[in-house]
């Protein structure tokens, strides 16, 4: 398909080749198949609708007049405003040089000529897939971000499993940035990334799903039984790499000191996790992702009136 639940509108594909033939045989198959199409008939053509329309992917020919398809990748690849968008590069039957010019220009796949619908789609989908999943990935974490979260989930809804969805964040974690700096609370962030990396790789098969959603808010899927272990070493492993990120001084006394506006001195204590669990099992069926992570959101309001760390688990019935 085409279009990912919660997209407003399908996903939009330039087709760029002078053989008209060619390109209406692409446009009919992919619009048969719920994309939007646009057309061009050169490289200098496709830039200037990709200025005016932004597409999410483009089919590019290899061989055509004033801007062919190579040079019109590298200019793709050179303007950071087009850097991202996905290329696929349409090659000669056979010619092996073709594919790895293409793709040393900066093409993402390429298909050979002549080719038949479904490997056309399949290409086009895979490609669009990968992208949307590099682009949402947190570049401070290298964790997927919301969209992959509920795919996840839809996953496990469709495959009739029992599944846990926790919602993780740092408490008093504003206080870092104001005692430190922006910097210094990235380095917490890693560090909770890679605590909740060993946890999730530690509890084993079948394998936990874990998400950066922004910020100092994070994201595990996994089954109810690894919710116990996995919270536990991820807490501990956290608390630790933490401690050791404070100013020794700070770390030393257990709290670090911020003037608030008027100039007064407060206390904040050092940082711990507030984690809460939404749980989907023949109790209660949790079949939209969205009530899965708005019920993992409530029971972490939960935790957060907990003194510590606290870990908070939802076992309503209804």
């Amino acid at each position: 398909m085409s279009v990912d639940a919660g997209d407003e509108r399908p996903d939009v594909i330039l087709v760029v080749d002078d053989d008209e033939d060619i390109a209406r045989f692409v446009a009919f198959n992919l619009k048969l198949h719920g994309f939007e199409v646009l057309h061009a008939s050169d490289g200098q053509e496709a830039l200037e609708v990709i200025e005016e329309q932004r597409p999410d992917l483009a089919v590019v020919d290899l061989m055509m007049p004033r801007i062919d398809g190579l040079e019109l990748t590298r200019r793709l690849r050179a303007d950071p405003m087009t850097s991202a968008l996905p290329v696929i590069m349409l090659t000669a039957k056979g010619m092996t040089v073709d594919k790895v010019n293409g793709l040393s220009a900066g093409a993402d796949d390429y298909l050979v000529k002549p080719f038949d619908t479904a490997e056309l789609i399949a290409r086009v989908s895979s490609t669009l897939r990968r992208n949307k999943e590099f682009r949402e990935v947190s570049p401070l974490t290298g964790l997927p971000g919301n969209s992959r979260v509920r795919r996840e989930i839809t996953d496990r809804v469709r495959n009739g499993v029992d599944y846990a969805v926790g919602y993780i964040d740092i408490d008093r974690f504003k206080s870092v940035n104001d005692r430190y700096g922006f910097v210094r609370g990235d380095d917490f962030i890693s560090a909770l990334a890679r605590s909740l990396h060993r946890a999730v790789v530690t509890v084993g098969l079948p394998p936990a799903f874990l998400g950066h959603i922004g910020g100092d808010d994070f994201v595990i899927v996994c089954t109810p039984e690894q919710v116990r272990p996995l919270t536990e070493r991820a807490v501990v492993d956290f608390e630790k790499a933490a401690d050791s990120l404070y100013d020794p001084v700070d770390g030393r006394r257990g709290y670090v000191e911020l003037k608030d506006r008027r100039g007064n001195i407060r206390r904040a204590a050092l940082v711990t996790l507030s984690i809460g669990v939404a749980l989907s099992t023949a109790r209660r069926r949790l079949t939209d992702p969205l009530d899965a992570i708005a019920v993992a959101s409530e029971m972490k309001t939960v935790a957060k009136s907990q003194p510590g760390s606290y870990v908070a688990v939802d076992r309503r019935r209804t």
